[in-house]
């Protein structure tokens, strides 16, 4: 598959994910929820690797790697994000999650011996600029005294979880591991991982049985996990964690342009001049990337 269709596929599906969580929230608790998520998605993905390349045998140093990546990408990330979004709007969750960009180039700067690359740094400085201004009048909101400060570090941790899981992925692939074996163990090891947390914790193990929960529970584990993060992880292998991170800036954009239409949302010079800076910033750090 053309980078740009991987590219297209994580930014217009993640894009429009943040819709399908908010029926996610509610009678369940948030961290169960995952755990459905992320075991749905292991089935779905684990036929979808039978059905196409079947599995390879792994060693259990590679499972011990698989099941950090999985604590990173499939758990730990989603969970403190998650858990913010009781204090947060999804704009300043976007802000910090859009940080990425930056964390995934020193990581791969620091641990695969990744070069700092002038366009990624400008093109990452450009974005997180314009998603500060996309969001300007919630972050002027923001005060010392605020409790949504400590919303904001939880999405900040998640954040940082995220990133490390994409430096993991990006060190599987260098080893030749294939994405859907490796996403298949990692979803399956986080699922199990946040169904024993919920058991230590004493977190009732439930199900909305309502149609818009198991709706958007299969639209989240299918789309949402299973074919976003096997575009996005082959970009990794494709692009570096550097590049593929600028996928975070993009799908903010594409919810708020899904927003626009079906939530009437209004958009400002603040906003639309954010929109060109994290277009620019994209374009940037994208140049010279070959299809």
């Amino acid at each position: 598959m053309q980078t740009t269709l991987l590219y297209a596929v994580t930014v217009v599906i993640w894009g429009t994910s943040w819709f399908a969580i908010k029926y996610q929230l509610g009678l369940v608790d948030p961290l169960v929820s995952i755990a459905h998520r992320m075991a749905l998605a292991a089935a779905f993905c684990a036929l979808l690797t039978l059905c196409t390349q079947g599995f390879v045998r792994l060693s259990l140093r590679n499972h011990l790697r698989i099941f950090f990546q999985g604590l990173c990408l499939f758990s730990c990330n989603y969970l403190f994000i998650y858990t913010a979004t009781v204090d947060l709007s999804s704009g300043l969750i976007a802000v910090i999650f859009s940080t990425m960009v930056a964390l995934n180039a020193l990581g791969g700067a620091l641990f695969l011996n990744m070069p700092l690359r002038a366009p990624v740094v400008i093109g990452g400085l450009l974005g997180l600029f314009g998603m500060a201004a996309l969001f300007y009048p919630e972050l002027g909101t923001l005060s010392l005294s605020d409790p949504r400060l400590q919303a904001l570090l939880l999405c900040f941790l998640g954040t940082l979880f995220a990133s490390a899981g994409n430096l993991v992925a990006a060190g599987s692939l260098r080893q030749g591991l294939p994405v859907l074996t490796c996403n298949t163990w990692g979803m399956f090891y986080g699922a199990c991982t946040l169904y024993v947390a919920a058991l230590v914790l004493d977190i009732p193990i439930t199900v909305d049985l309502s149609r818009e929960y198991l709706s958007s529970l299969a639209y989240l584990a299918f789309f949402a996990t299973v074919l976003a993060f096997w575009a996005y992880v082959s970009l990794i292998g494709r692009i570096g964690p550097d590049r593929a991170a600028y996928t975070t800036l993009l799908f903010p954009v594409v919810a708020l342009l899904v927003s626009s239409f079906l939530e009437s949302y209004a958009w400002t010079l603040w906003s639309m001049g954010g929109l060109s800076l994290v277009l620019a910033g994209n374009w940037l750090a994208m140049r010279g990337v070959r299809s």
